[in-house]
This record gives structure tokens, C-alpha cells and sequence, in this order.
């Protein structure tokens, strides 16, 4: 069965850094667009960053430019998100997507989602 398992999340304070994963099983990434995703109480979710993993290209919110990298291994089915500089409001749940037929300019259709990670940062 096709999942996508997002793990890395914490609790930290204002400045720190975080690096978020997302292990795939049953698709090859190397056929995908993969997507963070994130969404903040009373917030509705919001695109971070993407890859296309066939050949490498990504994408970030403005919000997050030069301070979020992410990067995929194909042999692991595994994409990372290295956050780094962290504020208070990258305070969210924080999701990793799967699709094939994804419009990235506009952060649509992604297929497949985790269950997300808590990333909390404190001031």
C-alpha cells in the first residue's frame, strides 16, 4: 500500500534548526513531485517547498526562501526538509505529498499525503 511517513518534528526555540523527513513506500519518488505542506491553528495550509525528484528541480514559498532546503534520495525513497533559522511562525503541522500529475506553480495535485509531524518554535 502506498505511505508516506513524515517524522523529525519538535519543540525548539527561535533560531534553531530541524531537519524533517518523509519515507515513501509502495511508488518509486523518482516519478513524483514531492511537497511540504504545512498548516498552523486557525491557518489554512500553506505549500513550503517541492522537488521534482526525475530532475531535481524545487520550489519554495517566499516565506521560507534561504532558510529551507529540500533534498530527495531516490535508492532511499526518502526526501528531506532541512529547516534552518526557525521563527515562531513556522509554528505548524507539517505534511509531505506524492503526485504525479502536480501543477507545482500553483501547489496542485498532489495524490498521496502523510499524516504529518508537529514543528513547534518558540520565542
Amino acid at each position: 500500500e502506498v505511505q508516506l511517513v513524515e517524522s523529525g518534528g519538535g519543540l525548539v526555540q527561535a533560531g534553531a534548526s530541524l531537519r524533517l523527513s518523509c519515507a515513501a513506500s509502495g511508488f518509486a519518488f523518482v516519478d513524483y513531485t514531492i511537497g511540504w505542506f504545512r498548516q498552523a491553528p486557525g491557518k489554512e495550509r500553506e505549500g513550503v517547498s517541492q522537488i521534482s525528484s526525475s530532475d531535481g528541480r524545487t520550489y519554495y514559498a517566499d516565506s521560507v526562501k534561504g532558510r529551507f532546503t529540500i533534498s530527495s534520495d531516490n535508492a532511499k525513497n526518502t526526501v528531506y526538509l532541512q529547516m534552518n533559522s526557525l521563527k515562531p511562525e513556522d509554528t505548524a503541522v507539517y505534511y509531505c505529498a506524492a503526485g504525479l500529475y502536480s501543477i507545482v506553480s500553483r501547489w496542485l495535485g498532489y495524490d498521496y499525503w502523510g499524516q504529518g509531524t508537529q514543528v513547534t518554535v518558540s520565542s
